[in-house]
Order: C-alpha cells, then structure tokens, then sequence
C-alpha cells in the first residue's frame, strides 16, 4: 500500500473553543494554562488538562474509488476517539501506541471530514509531562483490494555468516509477492513467496558501529507494493553476556523520556536525528524509551545513526501511580499494546530488547507474577528474537512483597515510585544499599527468573555478588545515578553476565519538575518543586542538547573523549545555601564566564582517565590533584581569562589538555541554523550571547524576543529549569547565554531576535 502524509489540514480546538488551523504532529497540552492549581502538579508541570477535537475536511481522488483505505495515527494522547463523516470508526486508549482505523466509508471525489477526539481531563494521568492530542505524525494507506497489510512486510536475520534473512509478506487476495532486496539502488537479492529465506551475498552486517541498512521491496501480482529498510543483525544472550552478530557489546545507555523540550510532546523526524546524533557523538550507544514505546522516527534515527534501543511498555500495569493514569485500561488493553509494538518495531535492528515496565509493584504478589508471566510469553510469541526485560525497582516489589505477607518492611503504605523518589532524594544511599539485602533478593527473584535479561533500578549494590549468587542471570543496569557511573562501568567491564548500564537520564525533560535540580531557590529546599518550575533538572543534557559535567563523566568514563574535560561549579550564588536534588552529582557546566562573579569561590571539575589533574588560571598553577573515580576537584575564586587542565600521568608529565576562556568585549547575539533549511520541515537555530571572541556568556542573561517573516515559528525557549514563559510566544529568557528556536520555513525567512541592551541580530535562510 502507499503511505501518504496526512499531516496538513487539520484544524484544533479545546472542547467548546473556536477551531485553528494546525499542522500534525501538535501537542495540545502546550496550548493550557499553567498555574499553582493545576491538578496535574509538579508532575505534569502544573499544566491543566482538558479535551481537544481535531478535524481535517478533504477529497479523495476519485481513483480512490475501489481502494482499500487506512488512516494511521503515530501517537494520540489519551483516550482517542476517531470518527469519519460523522460515524465512529476507531480509536485507541493507550496514549503512545500507533493504530490504524479502516476507511471503509469515504468518499472519493466529496468532501470528507475525519475528527478525531482526545480526552486529557482527568490530569494527573502521567508522572512526567504527557504532552496531549495528536503529538505524532497521521497518515493514509491508499492499495489495492488485494493488498499488502499495513506492516505486513518483516524481515528476519537467520544468520549471519552466512548472511540469510526470512522475508514474510502478510497480504489478502491469492498469489504471491515478488521480493527483492536492495542495496542503495543495487538488487542483491530476489526471489517469490509470501515466506521465503534470502541469502544476502557479502552483507555489510548492521551493528552501533557500522549501521547499515537495506530495503526490502514487496509486489503483489496485481501491482499494490510496499517496502521496509531493515538491517542484517543477529542478536544472542546468555550468562556470557550480550552479543551482536556474535561480537559482545557493553550498552552504553540513558533513559530518555519522550518529549522534545522546547516543542513540548511533539515528534518530528528533525528533531528525535538531532538527539540521537548529540548522544551517540558524547559515547552512548544505547538508549532506554522510559517508559512508554519510542515514537518511529526516534526508531528510524536509531537505525541510521547507530544506537540499540529497549523499548519500554509502560510506567504502570493495573495498579495507578497517578489517579487518571492507564492503570483502570490495562488489562483490557496489555495485549494489542504488546501487538502495536512489535509491529512498530520488528524491522527496526537498532531494538535489541523489549521491556515490560518500569518500577511495578505488581510482581510482589502471585497475581502480579502470573500477569507477568503471561507478559513475557506473549512478546515471546510475538517476536522471538529478542529477549525481555523490566526496569524493576528491587525496593518497591520488596517492600510491596511483605505488605502482601501481612507485615513487615513498610506494610502500612502502598508501594509506588512517586514514593520511592521522594524517599530516594532523601535517602538515596540507603535506598540504593537496600537492594542487596537478602530480603530484597527474595521478593524479586521469582519475577526476574522470568525475565530473560534482568532490569535492575538503582541496584548497584548487588553487582559485587548477584554473579555468584544467580550465575544463570543476565543484569543491565536499566535506571542507575549517573554520578555513579565510573564505578559502575567498572562492573560492567568486569562481569559478562552484567550487559550494560542506563543512566538516569541521558536528557532533560519537561515534568517532575526540579528532581535533578541544585537551587538556591527558598521555596525549593526539598524535593517536591513548586510552581512555576517546569523541567526536571536532571540530564547529561539540557532540553536544548547542551553537555554538562555528567555528560562530561560519561564521554570520559566510556573513552568518546581522550582530553579533560572541564566543568565549572555557577559562582553567582556566593555564600548561599544550597538544596541538591538526588538525580544529579553535579551543577558543574563546561565554561569559564561568569561577568559580576569576580572573586566569588567555585569548584571546578576536571575529568579524565589519568591518575592526576593539574589546573592552571591565567597561567598560574592552581594545584594538581589525584582523581578518584576519573575525577579531580579544585576550589578557587573566579577570576576571568583562560582555565586550563592538564591531564598527568604518574609521573607528573603530560598526556592532554583542555581549556575554557572568557568571553571579552562587548555582548551581543549570535544567530545559527543547525542546517541546511528545508523548505516545510523544523529546523533548529541556535540563538546564543556572545563576546567579542565569540565565547558564550554565562551570567548576563535577558528576556529575548525572536520573530519569523516567511516562516512558521513552532517554539522558542531556553533551558532555564524554573519560569512562567512560554515556548509558543516567541519571548524567553535566556539560560547560561542561551537559547534555541525551532522554525518551519517556507521560501524566503528571515529570523530576528532582540533583547535589551543587545544590538538585534537577523538570520537570512
């Protein structure tokens, strides 16, 4: 069948508001108000809820007369339900799945109105921003009577070496489909069936390394078609560890929730490339969708790019986390759930696990165990080549176990993870060492002998001894801090049967506002952050897909970077008390420009696999120092110029260096496509303030005001953690001499941005 874009057209309202035009993917959630009283809290970021229509009129073809007709809908915030001229015709609950509903009733050569009704008003119904409506791409499935199903092509690796994939073309009519495999636009393979092997001569093997992929191209006798890009890559796991087209792999991971920063819930092709290309050029080559399943095109970036995915399920089984969540649908919906992912997924190499949750309580009791059980063999059944996982919290199911036994640890509250957070902010060394007590391993054995490849949450503790305890278990790290990561890594390098460690979290987000953050703030002296933060804090990388010091760690720790790497500890709160959130080690970012900051006391961060680190201020030595855990930290005024860090080794000689300097003279703002505009598609500008010497200035903040001519502004903002602006107007303040917009443009644009005391700056495109 051909698939056709579906995403212009539509027009959008709140239930009972006046219609607007929009463009596919939108997030209506962007559109609420936010305020101290929303019901969706800090979560959600204090956004209100609510329910939205949208509409799209349009005339078939009249050569769609006799055709089979599908509409797709990526992803649907929640509750969605799809009409055609008036007449239902489908929907879905489940707010991150793909679904098709059939056309049966269209109208080729009339006016036909497709709508489609999301119902977002009972908030909280997510512990994270949730975004809200059509927040993925729509399409259309236009084919023949005898057709080829909607992901009805799969293609299998049987074997490597030699290279021989099964092709399955799920089709209606009789007959059988002619499939050939390309190669770019070379044919290396062909051959008739609806299930047929191919081998593939001299196949260029896909791996995080050299991800390449091929095309598959069915066609049915009476001419309807389709194709899939797929890789040639086997996967295998055991005791041994993990292995990939029988070479082992260590997964360098971070969770990444589903949002887009400034763009809200919003998935555009542009924008998951530019995220997975920023993490896979810092080192990772894993990442963990947390904790719903990863739009498509995050998967197709995945692919090209060269990043193994574990796409998660869901944050929640049949017990709520938050009162609106999908818990009262799950089990009514578990199963197609299961379906619509693997059919998302299973041509896509770059998907190597799939998990079944995150932090459930269930499997503490027999029910949640036999609901567990019945999870596994049914993605078993699905989709036998990869194994199954769980981001299992060991504290939760422990202390949720004994409160089933009728006493014991914690028998007096029910156990979830917005608990366990607060607890963990608290706590968190205890928490953590919690894990490895006998009573832990009891009450979750029984669920992870049922999992192939055991999740561990915030479990360190139990690497130094669960290989000699469970010999049979395979472990990845599925949520872990990432300032423990040197040490952590340590394990993983050291213990086949632990395959990979994903830290919390490689990249900002919107919700959970402040669980990661270091203030001064005095409203914000505990865990809970009030209005009007927004963002969680808490990330290897800000929502605009700038490093900080942990980022810094992870380049370091996995050998993406041979210099130092140097982070700066903010002066610009000199004396003041400071509360730091549990999910980040570190406020330290990579520059050295602090104005109004002269004299006031910073530590500074050197990174590096060195056993020492010499630092050095305008020349002048500020110490050297020995690194624990790839480490050095130095205390020193602020002074501008030039900071240098030396990388020693044993000996006291030089192995590498890395520098920061200043930003000298005059400010002013400095415009940047990210690249080449492509007329109707985002494109990212960088909007930075800037010296003379073109060095960003970290300590002169402002108000910006950013207008488009020629062009569509889609969002414009900064990573500052706590605001009240607003990424669809157009005015934001800067972050640490930041900020970034996010514009469609259509043949000639023209950006400008003007803040006070700043010359304006224009972007031709």
């Amino acid at each position: 069948m051909k698939r056709l874009d579906f995403n212009s057209g539509w027009t959008f309202k709140k239930a009972g508001g006046a219609a607007v035009p929009v463009t596919l993917p939108h997030d209506a959630m962007q559109t609420e108000k936010r305020g101290p009283g929303s019901p969706s809290g800090s979560g959600s970021a204090f956004y209100e809820g609510g329910v939205y229509e949208y509409e799209k009129r349009f005339t078939p073809p009249a050569e769609w007369t006799g055709k089979r007709v599908y509409f797709e809908f990526e992803g649907a915030y929640p509750m969605a339900e799809v009409t055609l001229n008036g007449e239902k015709i489908g929907g879905c609950t489940y707010g991150y799945e793909q679904f098709l509903v059939p056309g049966d009733g269209l109208e080729p050569g009339a006016e036909n109105v497709l709508a489609v009704r999301v119902d977002n008003s009972f908030v909280p119904n997510s512990r994270w921003y949730s975004g809200a409506g059509l927040h993925r791409p729509a399409f259309v499935y236009v084919g023949e009577r005898d057709h080829i199903r909607p992901y009805g092509v799969r293609v299998k690796t049987l074997s490597v070496d030699p290279a021989r994939i099964e092709v399955a073309v799920s089709h209606t009519g009789p007959g059988e489909a002619e499939i050939r495999i390309f190669d770019g636009d070379v044919l290396v393979a062909s051959g008739t069936g609806s299930r047929l092997e191919l081998e593939i001569p001299d196949a260029k093997l896909w791996n995080d390394s050299t991800p390449h992929l091929y095309t598959c191209r069915a066609t049915l006798p009476g001419g309807d078609a389709d194709e899939v890009k797929f890789g040639v890559r086997s996967l295998e796991w055991d005791a041994r560890g993990l292995r990939v087209n029988g070479r082992t792999i260590k997964l360098r991971g971070g969770c990444v929730h589903h949002d887009n920063g400034i763009l809200g819930a919003r998935s555009f092709p542009e924008s998951e490339r530019r995220r997975v290309k920023i993490l896979k050029e810092a080192g990772f080559n894993a990442i963990r969708s947390s904790h719903n399943p990863a739009s498509r095109s995050m998967l197709d970036a995945c692919d090209e790019l060269g990043l193994y995915v574990m796409d998660e399920g869901w944050d929640m089984w049949y017990n709520a986390k938050t009162p609106g969540d999908y818990s009262n649908r799950f089990m009514a919906g578990w199963e197609r759930d299961l379906e619509a992912m693997v059919e998302k997924d299973f041509n896509h190499p770059s998907v190597i696990l799939y998990s079944i949750g995150n932090e459930v309580s269930e499997p503490a009791s027999e029910k949640g165990l036999a609901l567990a059980r019945r999870l596994v063999d049914r993605l078993h059944a699905l989709d036998a080549s990869r194994p199954v996982t769980s981001g299992a919290n060991l504290v939760i199911i422990t202390e949720a176990f004994y409160a089933h036994q009728g006493g014991g640890i914690s028998a007096d509250r029910a156990a979830n993870s917005d608990d366990f957070n607060r607890l963990l902010a608290e706590q968190f060394h205890g928490m953590c060492e919690f894990s490895a007590r006998p009573e832990a391993d009891r009450a979750t054995s029984p669920y992870f002998d049922l999992l192939d490849i055991a999740g561990y949450n915030y479990a360190s503790a139990r690497y130094a001894f669960d290989g000699q305890l469970h010999p049979d278990r395979i472990v990845v790290g599925s949520e872990t801090f990432p300032f423990q990561l040197a040490e952590n890594w340590r394990a993983v390098e050291g213990n086949d049967w632990l395959i990979g460690d994903f830290m919390w979290t490689a990249w900002d987000y919107l919700g959970e506002t402040g669980i990661g953050a270091w203030t001064y703030e005095p409203d914000a002296m505990a865990f809970a952050k009030p209005y009007p933060w927004l963002l969680a804090d808490s990330g290897a990388f800000d929502i605009l897909g700038h490093d900080n010091a942990e980022a810094g760690l992870a380049m370091v720790v996995w050998g993406a970077r041979e210099a130092p790497y140097i982070g700066v500890a903010p002066p610009d709160h000199p004396g003041e008390a400071q509360y730091r959130g549990a999910w980040r080690g570190s406020d330290a970012v990579p520059t050295w420009s602090w104005r109004g900051c002269e004299g006031n006391e910073t530590r500074v961060e050197v990174y590096t696999k060195a056993p020492k680190a010499a630092l050095y201020i305008n020349g002048r030595l500020v110490g050297a120092a020995e690194t624990r855990g790839c480490r050095a930290d130095f205390t020193l005024p602020y002074e501008p110029g030039a900071l240098r860090a030396v990388a020693l080794d044993v000996d006291g000689n030089a192995l590498n260096e890395a520098s920061l300097r200043s930003a000298e003279g005059r400010l002013s703002l400095r415009l940047r496509a990210e690249a080449a505009p492509v007329a109707g598609r985002p494109l990212y500008i960088d909007v930075d303030i800037v010296g003379e010497n073109g060095v960003i200035e970290a300590n002169s903040d402002r108000t910006l005001e950013l207008e488009v001519a020629g062009g569509e502004l889609l969002a414009f903002g900064s990573a500052r953690p706590r605001t009240e602006s607003r990424f669809e107007t157009g005015r934001y303040e800067s972050f640490r001499g930041r900020a970034l917009a996010v514009i469609v443009p259509e043949g000639k644009t023209r950006v400008r941005v003007y803040g006070e005391g700043l010359d304006e700056a224009v972007l031709e495109l």
